[in-house]
């Protein structure tokens, strides 16, 4: 994004948060009104428990709670304090992106039963988004959400893909949260800021609203078969390298958990492998060998890239592209290799398993 007028006197966080760059995370808007025409009468008892439990909203109170905290102590580990604050700012984006989707869905989607999941899906992603601003509002480093809003650039996806892409992180959202929380649960010492204790009730909503899209793809089962079983594996292997290369360029993070982060993605990923059996047709062989050289090849490749950051000349544009195509080749490996079929999904479960 160039730099104009409306730049001056924004803030690093902000200025991170409207970045487009290939890892980031991206605000998307879709077809609503095809959305609003997908069919839920097949779900229909399913549905309604789902939708008594959103009304029910038992974290209604949790995220108005305070808590202390000296941004002081970050200070003394900066390398620490700035990869906690990447984490913070890519948070608020992915946040604050499926809040503002989910109110135009709401606002556009024709169904009034598919709208109040939106409305209410919408109202969680508002709570969290203005939870972790606080967060860096007590380091001064709050992000403007009304000009993310305004001047984020916008990604179009069909409906379909914003179903596979948003079910995929949500329940990876859930994934992790969970292995952090439970981890800092038997390692308290390593709880360097207060916001982790936020995260059970935090990824319950994530696991809730993953159970959402997984309830409207199973209401209509053409989005998971044919064709369509081409995307869902292609959006797999997206979402899983690109979790995968954007957690290890965050070491002294997970060096302080007291993590080895490559563990902690394979964790990641086998929770979020056993929970999407419930709907998709196939899941990926993560813990393969060939699988794990991809994503490592993937990591080198990036690291390589962002070193070039800057570099101007003929020589630096062949080495971009040459790394670039690198990426993309790998990426088609990994997409390639063999799948596991899912024969039998699960039904869908309201409550987390883990």
């Amino acid at each position: 994004m160039a730099e104009d007028s409306t730049a001056v006197g924004m803030n690093n966080s902000t200025k991170q948060a409207l970045e487009s760059r290939a890892l980031a995370p991206r605000f998307y808007t879709t077809n609503c009104e095809e959305i609003g025409r997908y069919d839920i009468d097949p779900v229909r008892e399913e549905w309604d428990a789902m939708m008594a439990a959103f009304e029910l909203d038992t974290n209604r109170e949790h995220f108005k709670q305070n808590y202390e905290f000296d941004p002081e102590t970050l200070d003394a580990d900066p390398e620490l304090k700035a990869e906690f604050l990447d984490l913070l700012v890519s948070s608020i984006t992915a946040e604050y992106s499926g809040c503002v989707l989910y109110q135009e869905i709401e606002s556009k989607v024709g169904d009034p039963e598919i709208a109040k999941l939106f409305r209410y899906m919408a109202r969680d992603e508002s709570r969290h988004a203005g939870f972790i601003n606080r967060a860096l509002n007590k380091l001064g480093v709050a992000v403007d959400l009304s000009v993310l809003k305004r001047d984020k650039e916008y990604t179009y996806f069909r409906p379909k893909f914003i179903f596979y892409a948003t079910y995929l992180s949500e329940k990876i959202g859930y994934a992790r949260y969970i292995t952090i929380y439970r981890h800092l649960e038997r390692h308290p010492e390593r709880r360097f800021h207060p916001i982790f204790k936020w995260f059970l009730e935090w990824c319950n909503d994530e696991f809730a609203h993953g159970e959402a899209f997984a309830l409207l793809m199973r209401a209509n089962p053409k989005l998971l078969t044919g064709y369509n079983k081409l995307f869902i594996r292609m959006f797999l292997v997206l979402v899983y390298t690109t979790m995968y290369v954007r957690d290890h360029s965050r070491p002294k993070l997970y060096e302080a958990f007291g993590m080895d982060v490559t563990e902690f993605d394979h964790t990641v990923f086998d929770i979020t492998t056993e929970i999407s059996k419930q709907v998709f047709p196939m899941t990926l062989n993560t813990r393969d060998p060939k699988f794990q050289r991809g994503l490592e090849r993937l990591l080198d490749l990036n690291i390589r890239l962002d070193g070039l950051e800057g570099a101007k000349g003929v020589g630096a544009t062949f080495k971009r592209l040459t790394l670039q195509v690198g990426i993309g080749t790998t990426i088609l490996r990994l997409f390639l290799l063999p799948t596991i079929p899912n024969q039998m999904p699960k039904q869908v479960a309201m409550q987390p398993a883990w």
